[in-house]
């Protein structure tokens, strides 16, 4: 009898292992994930990488989101447009912009503001901004 219990939490265990990755993709559910990722100096400049990630069931051709970048005393040094492309479904893409004249220690926090463009056959209006996750792995705060 007491084997019993034994067997059971091992099958169990087993079954939620097995079933991990699985569940993982739908906790992510239907949302776009954006996680600055790194900070680079590249000639006057400052390389910028994001990871991206679509979590909805179909391809996003075209995502443009608008960001203010501010200086580390919280001033807003810059408003941009970030093109992140295609971004398919359920899977993980990096994106890296030069920004000409940026110091990357002089970047304080990016605010996604908005996004300019999102489109795709399947793509609703708010496919690209509602449930945005946003992620950094940086200094930098990232908000939106």
């Amino acid at each position: 009898m007491t084997m019993f219990p034994n067997r059971f939490v091992a099958a169990c265990l087993g079954a939620i292992l097995l079933t991990g990755p699985a569940m993982a993709e739908t906790v992510q559910g239907a949302h776009v994930s954006i996680e600055l990722n790194a900070l680079d100096p590249a000639d006057g400049a400052c390389q910028i990488s994001f990871l991206v990630q679509n979590g909805h069931p179909f391809d996003i051709e075209q995502a443009v989101y608008e960001a203010v970048l501010f200086d580390t005393e919280g001033r807003v040094d810059r408003l941009t447009l970030f093109d992140f492309g295609t971004l398919p479904a359920a899977r993980p893409r990096v994106r890296q912009f030069v920004v000409p004249g940026l110091a990357c220690a002089s970047l304080g926090r990016l605010l996604i503001n908005g996004a300019e463009t999102c489109s795709g056959p399947e793509v609703t209006e708010a496919a690209c901004t509602k449930d945005l996750d946003l992620q950094s792995r940086t200094d930098v705060e990232i908000i939106g």
